[in-house]
């Protein structure tokens, strides 16, 4: 038997087995898979699963917006204004006292009762008064009786000096006799005036009108001149004293408006004006007392009262108001977020008096009564972004908007 001896396979490269070998094994194995796959869904009785559909294109984001995070813009009149706090005084006040000694015959008035100008509010008794009256209506008569004579006796004298039967000074001598006899009319004449007032002294009257506040004397009580009588106080015309730090003296000027209110009528404002500034401090307290004038024509108020309120010490005219919360810086400028058509709008504003206390602005140019506008900061709320008040349908933004708020965004 022959044994015959084959020839030798070539050897393959081993580059050329890596050439071919990893892609087939891939082949196999997408085959077997899709095998796999199509055998799955040919035994559930479905398809395979359909291509995912494109991404929609994002929609901007709408901020809501509460009813507190909007102000709307009105136009009405600012004012820096001071607090100050004083209590009530009558601008004219007296205690009636006696002129006169007498004895009380007649005081018919009570505290809280009005009394005019002129008015009776004590009767003295007036015997004393009327003798008096009398005597020197006597004593007066007299004087003029010698007068009379004195005068009789110059005639007589100077016919007789024109014909030397007297001597010139026989003649001086009557004449000075006339003068004297003169002054003693004269000072007759006085103290029967005198007297006469003591006479209507013994009526006392007021001396203004107002409301009596007390009353010092009773029936039958003897009265010394200079005793207090009756004390009246005018309510008509009250004036608030109030203490002001010396600083704010400067802010103060006669003729400001003052309102403030009185314990017991806390739903009341009442209204004064700036009367006078006292140029003095007071010591101790290094404040200086503004008097302000206050008509208490209803006569509701009361001498003594305390008052707290505010003076007016600077006013604007009628103009768009903003909060300060509501201003923004931009640079150097001053800007608000306005909302407009469902978008937020920087508007440079030019601003004029503030006032700290009311947290509040005065506009002259850039808004107008009626915009609306941010009125705090809000996170991610930009010029540019989309709005809505709470409640209200969102706008609906186009193409143009979002590309705009887009660009805005990126410039903040």
């Amino acid at each position: 038997m022959k044994i015959e001896t084959l020839p030798l396979t070539p050897a393959i490269p081993l580059s050329t087995k890596r050439r071919w070998r990893t892609p087939a094994i891939a082949l196999a194995v997408a085959v077997a898979v899709a095998g796999v796959t199509g055998g799955w869904f040919a035994f559930k009785g479905t398809s395979a699963p359909p291509a995912p559909a494109p991404k929609a294109e994002a929609k901007p984001t709408v901020f809501e917006l509460s009813h507190s995070d909007v102000v709307t813009v009105e136009s009405r009149e600012l004012a820096r204004r001071l607090p100050l706090s004083g209590s009530l005084a009558p601008l004219s006040q007296a205690t009636v006292k006696s002129k006169v000694s007498g004895v009380v015959l007649e005081t018919g008035l009570r505290e809280g009762m009005n009394v005019s100008a002129g008015q009776v509010i004590a009767r003295l008794d007036d015997a004393d008064a009327r003798a008096r009256v009398a005597q020197y209506a006597a004593a007066l008569k007299e004087a003029n009786a010698r007068l009379a004579l004195a005068t009789k006796n110059e005639a007589n004298s100077q016919a007789l000096l024109k014909q030397n039967y007297i001597s010139q000074n026989s003649f001086d001598t009557t004449r000075n006799s006339v003068e004297l006899a003169q002054a003693a009319v004269d000072a007759a004449r006085a103290q029967l005036d005198l007297a006469r007032i003591a006479l209507n002294d013994t009526v006392i009257r007021a001396p203004l009108s107002g409301v009596v506040s007390k009353r010092f004397v009773q029936a039958g009580e003897k009265l010394s001149p200079d005793s207090p009588v009756m004390a009246i106080v005018d309510l008509q015309h009250l004036t608030l004293d109030a203490q002001v730090p010396a600083s704010d003296i400067p802010r103060i000027q006669v003729g400001q408006d003052v309102h403030f209110r009185v314990d017991g009528f806390d739903a009341r404002d009442f209204s004064g004006k700036v009367a006078r500034i006292n140029p003095a401090t007071e010591a101790g307290s290094r404040a200086m007392l503004v008097y302000i004038s206050v008509a208490n024509t209803d006569g509701l108020l009361r001498a003594g009262m305390f008052a707290k309120g505010q003076i007016t010490t600077d006013k604007s005219e009628a103009r768009p108001i903003v909060p300060l919360a509501a201003l923004r810086k931009d640079g150097e400028r001053d800007v608000v977020y306005r909302v407009d058509n469902g978008k937020v709008v920087a508007q440079p504003v030019q601003l004029g008096m503030r006032n700290e206390d009311e947290g509040m602005a005065e506009v002259t140019h850039g808004v107008d009564a009626g915009a609306v506008l941010l009125n705090v900061p809000l996170d991610g709320v930009k010029p540019g972004a989309q709005v809505k008040l709470a409640g209200a349908a969102a706008p609906k933004p186009d193409a143009k908007s979002v590309d705009k708020a887009v660009v805005v965004a990126k410039k903040d």
